[in-house]
């Protein structure tokens, strides 16, 4: 039991056979790495759950917990399921195909990275923090390479994002001269597992070589131009850190496309909804209307105009979102029905046969 508590067992919320039991620490397209605590293993799916599945969102995921078949002197195992998850971290995948990834599973808190450079992005924030608060997990806001920047340009920084991450904590850091590092680790007891999310180049690689105390993950240099950088990172994968805590690396998102959300808008933008419950009517559309708080919040630059579209232009997006995973499932479930009555007819013409 204590190798599984290494692996944050004890936050786990489940009961089930532990001779069996292994978290995902990798995945690598079809490849898996898995660990008890005490060995980890080369994994591959069973041929019953590769046959029982239809759903990506059901294949394992970095921070996922496990029923698997060791073999120890070969140090392989099959996976046969996936326990059920306490938080899942989901957007919608790239490309056109309707399709939900999970990006890490099982996570106490994210890490919400972002850098104090031309990178810095309170919109992008904004959906992170949407989809951190939908996944289950608790955000904290990193701003890396603090270094970089003066004292007043740091707390200028932070100004802005609290007005978009309220109630949020927000801690600035530098693994150069490691300031913030040790705030840091206050969100990282032991047995806590927290994913760092953000896109390429904000110094999500660097701040796990930081926080481990050796070089795990390539770095690169950013353009000084626009600050952007290139993906260093090219697979999921968690870390233990030296104090027992667990920490999911995950690639640099060039887009988060959101998956769901319309539960959590309301914490997101709890500044804006707070506005809209002091409207004169109910059913207000806050535009032209009389007596309208928002309106009237705007005007004064209480409430920003950008902070009040972005509000909007998510809840568009979450809507359309919603319309297209409809669609597909109805497709999906159409096709499924013809693959039946396929089936039936075949079946039928054979025994008449007979």
């Amino acid at each position: 039991m204590n190798n599984l508590c290494k692996l944050g067992w004890e936050n786990s919320n489940h009961s089930t056979n532990l001779e069996h039991l292994a978290r995902v620490i990798t995945v690598q397209k079809n490849s898996y790495r898995i660990s008890d605590g005490k060995m980890e293993y080369l994994a591959h799916l069973s041929g019953k759950f590769l046959n029982e599945t239809n759903s990506t969102m059901d294949y394992p995921a970095v921070g996922d917990w496990v029923e698997a078949q060791k073999l120890e002197e070969e140090k392989k195992a099959v996976i046969r399921r996936v326990l059920p998850r306490k938080s899942q971290f989901v957007r919608q995948a790239a490309g056109l195909k309707t399709e939900a990834q999970i990006v890490a599973a099982n996570m106490d808190t994210v890490f919400i990275v972002n850098s104090l450079n031309h990178d810095l992005n309170v919109r992008r924030i904004e959906r992170y923090v949407l989809a951190t608060y939908d996944s289950g997990a608790t955000p904290v806001i990193v701003l890396t390479k603090k270094d970089a920047c003066s004292q007043e340009e740091v707390e200028a920084a932070i100004a802005t994002v609290e007005e978009v991450a309220i109630g949020i904590p927000i801690i600035a850091v530098s693994s150069v001269s490691k300031d913030g590092v040790a705030e840091l680790m206050e969100y990282l007891p032991a047995g806590r597992t927290v994913t760092l999310l953000g896109s390429s180049g904000v110094g999500k690689s660097t701040l796990v070589n930081t926080l481990l105390g050796k070089e795990v993950q390539d770095t690169k240099e950013i353009r000084e131009s626009d600050s952007r950088g290139r993906h260093t990172t090219t697979h999921r994968e968690m870390f233990s850190l030296p104090n027992g805590a667990l920490l999911i690396d995950t690639p640099g998102m060039r887009e988060l496309q959101l998956w769901d959300g319309e539960s959590s808008i309301d914490t997101t933008f709890q500044d804006v909804e707070q506005l809209t419950t002091e409207c004169r009517f109910t059913d207000c559309r806050h535009d032209t209307e009389p007596g309208c708080r928002v309106q009237e919040a705007l005007a004064t630059g209480e409430l920003s105009e950008a902070r009040f579209e972005s509000y909007l232009k998510l809840q568009r997006e979450l809507a359309y979102e919603k319309r297209k995973q409809n669609q597909k499932a109805k497709q999906d479930e159409k096709s499924r029905w013809k693959h039946i009555s396929k089936f039936q007819k075949e079946h039928y013409k054979y025994h008449k046969k007979r």
